[in-house]
């Protein structure tokens, strides 16, 4: 790897945790300068704009996610227990963070609805994506016989995504893991409910 490859490598990764905790607008060149270490004029060779770097830091916080979803649903044989190791990845966000601030897809899409119409966009192609992903995966366990035959797959990926999601912003509203460990007890009783 080449060294303007690593110093990219090493903006982006050091901007996702200011971006995904202070937000885009919230976010300033001096903030990124003393996150990355890196002056203003070594961020925009590797970056056109502020709004470039936010796009490749948000790319890589999600693909850090999805990758650790992809990981433990990886180990899992049965469908169901893929959507439950799904559910301990949103926890995983509150209990060990990969990136700090909490989850930056809900962070980015709540921020972005109206200050960057490109993270929007890109923040609706994730969303897009992991409810693929959850619903491909009901679609699998109805298809093995695990989940009932009238369970339906975009209702499923929709619940699981939003009390996820809602439980992640409580958590770090109160500062407080007890509503991603509720939220996540009542998921997997909901899918347990959902066996044939």
């Amino acid at each position: 790897m080449s060294k303007g490859t690593r110093t990219r490598q090493h903006i982006i990764a050091r901007a996702a945790t200011v971006f995904n905790t202070q937000g885009f607008a919230g976010t300033s060149m001096a903030d990124l300068t003393r996150q990355t270490g890196i002056e203003k004029g070594g961020i925009y060779n590797h970056f056109p704009s502020k709004e470039a770097l936010a796009l490749a830091a948000f790319d890589y916080a999600v693909t850090l996610i999805s990758q650790r979803m992809q990981e433990v649903m990886a180990q899992e044989e049965r469908a169901i227990d893929r959507l439950y190791a799904i559910t301990n990845v949103f926890r995983s966000v509150i209990d060990a963070p990969l990136v700090p601030g909490g989850c930056p897809l809900m962070n980015t899409a709540i921020e972005a609805d109206d200050t960057s119409s490109a993270l929007r966009e890109r923040a609706q192609e994730t969303m897009s994506s992991w409810l693929r992903l959850i619903g491909g995966t009901v679609k699998q366990g109805i298809a093995n016989g695990e989940l009932r035959p009238d369970t339906d797959p975009r209702m499923v990926a929709t619940i699981m995504v939003a009390a996820l999601e809602g439980a992640i912003m409580l958590s770090k509203l109160y500062d407080d893991s007890l509503y991603i460990h509720r939220a996540v007890e009542h998921l997997i009783e909901y899918l347990q409910s959902l066996a044939s």
